[in-house]
C-alpha cells in the first residue's frame, strides 16, 4: 500500500513559521525511523513525503531524506511560484530524483493571491511540464482555486484533507458545490487524509463519514487517493485509527479492487511514481 501523504521535519531548522510550543505533539522532530514500524505494522510499503515550509531548504531536506529511505517513493517539494525566475527553480527540481510535484501552502495566504498574475502564469508553467499539483486550502479559498484550475487547460492537480471544512458543524451547502465543480475537472484527483484534525478531538467515524461519502460520490474510486496526514494527524488520532477510520467508512462503498486502486494504484499513477 502506499501512504501518499506524509511528513518528516526537524523544529530546529527554524522555516516552520506554523509550528508553535503550544501545537506540543507536533513540536519535536519526525523523521523515517519515527514512521517505518508504524508503516510496517500498517503493511504499507511506500509514502509520499509532502513539504511543510514555504522554503526551498527545506525541499532540499527531505530530498536528502528520501534518497538515503527507500519507502519514500517521492517527494512534494515547494518553489515560490510568484518570484521572477520561478520556472528556471521548477526545471531545477523537476530534474531531482524522486521529486514529484509542487505544493504552495495557499491555506496560509489570503485567496486574493490565487488571482495574482504571477501565480497564474506559475500555474500555466506547472501544467506545460505536466507536474502534479497539490491543492492545500481552507474552504474559502475553493473558489479562486476551482476558477484557477478551470482556466489552466491540463493542470494536474489533487486537492489535500477534502479543502479542510469544519467536520464539528453540518456540511456547508458552498462547500458541496466546490467539490463538485473541482472533482467536474477532468483528472482531478482528491486525498482522503486530514479527516480527524477537522472534526475535533471528540471525532468519531459516524461524525466524518457524511463529508467522504460526499467526496466519494463526487470523485468516484478511480480519483481518491489515501493519505495519512502523518504526524499532523497525531494531534487527534494515531497512525492506526487514521488508516482504520479510511477503510471503516471506504470498504462499505467499495470492491476490493477499488479499495487497492484508493490505497494504492491511484496515488502511484498520479504522481507517476513508477516512472521516476
Amino acid at each position: 500500500m502506499l501512504d501518499a501523504h506524509q511528513h518528516f521535519w526537524k523544529v530546529d531548522r527554524g522555516d516552520y513559521g506554523w509550528m508553535t510550543p503550544d501545537l506540543a505533539p507536533l513540536y519535536r522532530d519526525f523523521g523515517p525511523s519515527d514512521l517505518a514500524p508504524l508503516l510496517e505494522r500498517a503493511a504499507i510499503t511506500h509514502t509520499v513525503l509532502i513539504q511543510a515550509a514555504e522554503t526551498e531548504a527545506e525541499t532540499d531536506f527531505l530530498l536528502e531524506i528520501a534518497r538515503r529511505t527507500d519507502f519514500v517513493a517521492g517527494v512534494v517539494g515547494w518553489v515560490d511560484m510568484l518570484a521572477d525566475d520561478f520556472p528556471v527553480r521548477l526545471a531545477h527540481y523537476a530534474a531531482q530524483p524522486k521529486w514529484v510535484g509542487i505544493r504552495p501552502m495557499l491555506q496560509e495566504h489570503d485567496p486574493s493571491l490565487i488571482n495574482d498574475p504571477r501565480f497564474r502564469a506559475a500555474l500555466a508553467e506547472i501544467a506545460r511540464r505536466g507536474i502534479p499539483f497539490d491543492i492545500l486550502t481552507f474552504p474559502r479559498h475553493l473558489s479562486a482555486m476551482i476558477h484557477a484550475v478551470q482556466a489552466t487547460p491540463g493542470l494536474h492537480v489533487i486537492l489535500d484533507h477534502i479543502s479542510k471544512p469544519d467536520m464539528t458543524r453540518p456540511m456547508d451547502q458552498e462547500w458541496c458545490n466546490e467539490i463538485e465543480a473541482l472533482a467536474a475537472v477532468p483528472g482531478a484527483h482528491c486525498k482522503i487524509s486530514g479527516l480527524v484534525t477537522e472534526a475535533g478531538t471528540d471525532w468519531s467515524v459516524d461524525r466524518i463519514r457524511p463529508f467522504v461519502e460526499f467526496v466519494t460520490r463526487a470523485f468516484g474510486p478511480d480519483r481518491l487517493v489515501f493519505g495519512s496526514d502523518w504526524p499532523v494527524c497525531t494531534l487527534a488520532a494515531s497512525y492506526a485509527q487514521v488508516l482504520e477510520l479510511a477503510r471503516s467508512i471506504l470498504e462499505r462503498l467499495y470492491d476490493p479492487e477499488q479499495m487497492q486502486a484508493i490505497m494504492e494504484t491511484n496515488g502511484q499513477r498520479f504522481y507517476r511514481l513508477d516512472s521516476r
